[in-house]
């Protein structure tokens, strides 16, 4: 069946994916790692998530017109609104660049800096959509600067410091979720036989070193953690800087969990959307705030 010229509003809703949103809490990060009490940061974080939100849901429509062919032989991602034929490609097109030039010029009204680095997310989205996504770990590295991307635009857009430690622990933390995405997406394909309609590069025997560079990449954040909580721009904000080291804990923990769940394929497209809706991942998110509201 065709689609409809225009599609229903609540098919387009479920194109933008607003689940996902989640994902740009990142800007905040920087201000709650600083300690910053100024409600005005704040604001123009807030601003900077709607900024990213818009980007995002806008390549997302983008990157659904891109990869229709492979959606379409995809066993979940046939569902999605335009692979499934209720809405156009064209308007979708049209719709995407609008959110994504929206996004854009809110965020360079609320800051120069912020806004160049939500152009760098938009200009990397784009590419991976086109290019990267089909090329060896480029994807999975990709995936890892779009997460951090945000975490810096919040950054330079609310004028806090970023430490090299806490960036490396971004990274490489990103790096790790990006890897359970690809293996979680991998492990799907597989159970359907439908290798191929990722239109992905990997095959089925790069399983196990892709598990293995996710426990590598994982277990190389907590270490830059321990790193970062030494530091002493870390230790004089703290009361009980001490305490803080109880957070790797439960890190450790969510990070195994989460590898292990995902190479028994259990984890879904998404870790973080997984992680909203697992119970182990909110106690163990509950009990590193705790940890860090005890060391205030």
């Amino acid at each position: 069946m065709p689609p409809a010229a225009g599609g229903r509003l609540r098919d387009y809703l479920r194109a933008l994916r607003p689940h996902h949103w989640v994902k740009n809490v990142l800007v905040f990060a920087p201000l709650v790692a600083a300690h910053e009490t100024r409600p005005e940061p704040y604001f123009v974080a807030a601003g900077l998530f709607a900024a990213l939100a818009a980007c995002a849901s806008g390549t997302y429509l983008l990157n659904d017109v891109v990869d229709l062919q492979y959606d379409r032989r995809h066993p979940t991602k046939r569902n999605r609104p335009l692979a499934a034929g209720l809405l156009a490609p064209r308007p979708a097109v049209a719709a995407g660049l609008a959110l994504a030039a929206a996004g854009l010029g809110l965020a360079l009204c609320l800051s120069l800096a912020g806004g160049l680095f939500v152009l760098l997310y938009l200009a990397v989205t784009i590419t991976y959509s086109l290019a990267l996504k089909r090329r060896v770990f480029a994807d999975v590295i990709a995936l890892a600067v779009l997460f951090t991307v945000r975490v810096v635009a919040g950054a330079v857009g609310t004028g806090v410091p970023l430490s090299p430690p806490f960036l490396a622990f971004s990274i490489f933390i990103f790096l790790a979720l990006a890897i359970v995405k690809r293996l979680s997406e991998l492990h799907t394909l597989r159970a359907a036989d439908a290798a191929e309609a990722g239109g992905r590069a990997y095959a089925a025997e790069d399983l196990i070193v892709l598990a293995g560079l996710g426990a590598a990449s994982s277990f190389a954040s907590v270490a830059v953690l321990t790193l970062y909580l030494a530091t002493p721009a870390v230790v004089e904000r703290y009361a009980r800087p001490d305490l803080l080291w109880v957070m790797c804990l439960p890190l450790l923990y969510w990070l195994g969990r989460l590898l292990l769940l995902a190479n028994r394929g259990a984890v879904g497209g998404d870790p973080l959307v997984f992680a909203m809706r697992d119970r182990s991942s909110w106690i163990a998110g509950a009990a590193i705030l705790a940890v860090f509201a005890s060391a205030l």
